[in-house]
């Protein structure tokens, strides 16, 4: 199994929205549609706007994983859409780890200095791979005005890539 991570394009459209909404509904019982997530209604404008991205994460012709980048501010960015198929998940896969890469490669070639994200408490996994990643816990009132903030998240990180 090989894994490559590339920008997304147009074509990626409904099976990005497919593993998300997959994993929102499926596996977190989140009651969530794609109504709920304009930003994956038209991701260059949304990610693409200033020094944002969106990456995919492919074996072979198959997407498994996603992953965003929203700027929201002077050097400062969102991590956003952050999901990898259940069956590509872990170490052994290594998929998460090369999507968080891409990201950050390209966060520091356009000079971002920090990233935030936010998850749900449930999420335990995640937390251990951001924080195995450098990212530290924040509490939610250090987070920025212009941070975009889920309303269904409740714990923060951040990484100050200076």
């Amino acid at each position: 199994m090989t894994f490559f991570v590339d920008s997304w394009a147009a074509a990626d459209k409904t099976a990005v929205l497919d593993l998300i909404l997959g994993i929102q509904r499926g596996e977190l019982g989140v009651p969530i549609t794609a109504a709920d997530q304009p930003d994956l209604a038209d991701v260059p404008a949304f990610y693409g706007e200033g020094r944002g991205g969106f990456w995919v994460a492919r074996e072979g012709d198959e997407i498994v994983g996603t992953i965003a980048l929203k700027h929201h501010g002077d050097g400062e960015a969102a991590l956003r859409k952050m999901f990898v198929r259940a069956d590509r998940r872990g170490a052994v896969h290594g998929v998460a780890g090369l999507l968080f890469q891409a990201l950050r490669a390209h966060a520091r070639s356009v000079g971002l200095r920090t990233i935030r994200l936010g998850t749900r408490p449930e999420m335990l996994a995640a937390h251990r791979f951001y924080e195995k990643h450098g990212f530290r816990r924040i509490e939610p009132e250090t987070l920025p005005p212009s941070f975009p903030r889920m309303k269904v998240d409740s714990v923060f990180y951040r990484l100050d890539l200076e």
